[in-house]
This record gives C-alpha cells, structure tokens and sequence, in this order.
C-alpha cells in the first residue's frame, strides 16, 4: 500500500522576524494539503529578549548554549510568544493547528547534551519522537506547530534545535508516512560564496556535501543544518530542499535539493 505524504516545514531566521514575510509564509503553508507539520526556530528573538535583559548568548559550533536563566527566555519566546503567534495566524487562515513543545503528549523525548567535555547547558539531544500521537493529531486534521521545546521524562524542559527536530520527526513519521522536510530561511538555498545571493547550489550529493565541507563552503550554522539533512536521507525520509519562503508554494525560481546519490 502507498504511503501518504507528509510534509514537514521547519522555518526560521528572518522568516519568523519579518511580520510581512511570515504572514505570507503562513498562508501559502495554510494552503498546502495536509497532512503536514510546521517546526520553528526562534533564536534571533530569543538573542534579542535575552539581550534586553542584559543575558549575554553564547554558540559553540553553531549551537547555543543555554544555562538556566536562558532556558527560562527561550521557553518563554519558543514555547509561549512565536508559538502561540504562528498557531493564531493559522487559525486566521483556516489552517486548525496545535502549538507544541515536545513534553505535550509525551511527543519528543530528548536527554541532556554532553559532547567532547563541552557543556552546552540545557540544550537536548533527541532520543524519541513519538509518530502514533502525531499520527492522531494529523488524522483529526490538526496541523502540528512544534516550537525548539523538548523534555526528558524527568520534568526537565531542553532547548533542542529546530532542525533537528525536523529532522527526526521526518525520520520518526517515515515509518507511518512518505516524508519530505523544507527548510525555508531568508536564503534562496545553500550558497557558494555567502557574499552572492545568487550563488545558490542547486543540488548537493553526499560526495559534495564532504567536499563542501572539507572547502570551508558549508560552515558554522549551516553545518548543523546540513548534517541533519542528510541524517534524515540516510533513516528514511525522502527528499530534503532548502530554500527562501517561496519554496513550499513553488514559486521560486531557485533551492538546494539534497540526495545521497
């Protein structure tokens, strides 16, 4: 029997900070035929709450590292003021969706990251994500609105990355559904020469993922998204684009596609 698609968006960057950019985005997203799933990042408005309050943001290899006054602002951004935000403008748009993190319904279960001796805090690694409960959230017509919330199942909340969580409910729901992830940003896709705009490379294999990699191309945050792409190629899910807010709706003229072969 042939799977049905499902189409998992994650967004971030200047998608979420631009109020005319991300309204647009929501329609067309509301627009799509479900089943699909929308995940959000947040970190720009999270840096600029937590500079306000005078927290100073710290990244290691792209990555933030949130100790527990920082985990208090990103649940406060992620979980309540852009979750609750992107699930309203939804409703505006007739698109019936739930904003969550992954401590509702037990969805993502995540540990505490502890890699190489670096101590990133607060921030999670995904150890579960749970697709018979999406599965009954997409079958109900309810379009899932993740925000970078995860838990541990021992009443600790983890900021875990948006792409990450992407890429591992695509993984997860691969089982139930036919799977394809776009990741929609303020770019029109991976970039040669981060300088160019226009420099966009429009297919990337494993091969030249590596030897973009090992070139200083793909670098500092666009190596964590890359690397979860292509985790989620090689557990299942079937295709992988990168692109600028025009992507879902097909009206740009240019994104990345990844494949393994």
């Amino acid at each position: 029997m042939e799977k049905q698609k499902l189409q998992i968006v994650k967004i971030g960057g200047n998608v979420i900070n631009d109020e005319h950019v991300l309204n647009s985005f929501l329609k067309n997203f509301s627009t799509l035929k479900e089943p699909k799933i929308l995940v959000h990042g947040g970190g720009k408005r999270a840096s600029e709450i937590s500079s306000a309050m005078g927290l100073v943001s710290k990244m290691v290899n792209g990555r933030r590292v949130t100790n527990a006054e920082t985990l208090e602002v990103v649940t406060m951004v992620y979980a309540g003021l852009l979750n609750k935000n992107i699930t309203a403008k939804l409703q505006q748009f007739n698109c019936n969706a739930m904003g969550l993190t992954g401590a509702d319904a037990n969805v993502i279960i995540a540990h505490k990251r502890d890699i190489n001796d670096v101590d990133y805090g607060f921030v999670g690694d995904i150890d579960k994500i749970n697709p018979e409960m999406i599965s009954l959230l997409l079958e109900n017509k309810i379009t899932p609105v993740f925000c970078a919330i995860t838990h541990n199942k021992k009443g600790q909340l983890l900021n875990t990355n948006a792409d990450t969580i992407a890429a591992e409910i695509a993984i997860g729901m691969s089982k139930l559904f036919e799977t394809e992830i776009n990741y929609v940003f303020e770019l029109q896709g991976v970039l040669k020469n981060i300088e160019d705009e226009n420099s966009i490379i429009e297919k990337i294999n494993l091969k030249k993922y590596k030897q973009l990699v090992d070139e200083g191309i793909i670098a500092n945050g666009m190596l964590p998204k890359l690397q979860n792409c292509f985790n989620a190629l090689e557990n299942g899910v079937g295709k992988v684009k990168i692109g600028d807010a025009s992507l879902i709706n097909s009206t740009t003229t240019k994104y990345t596609t990844l494949s393994l072969k």
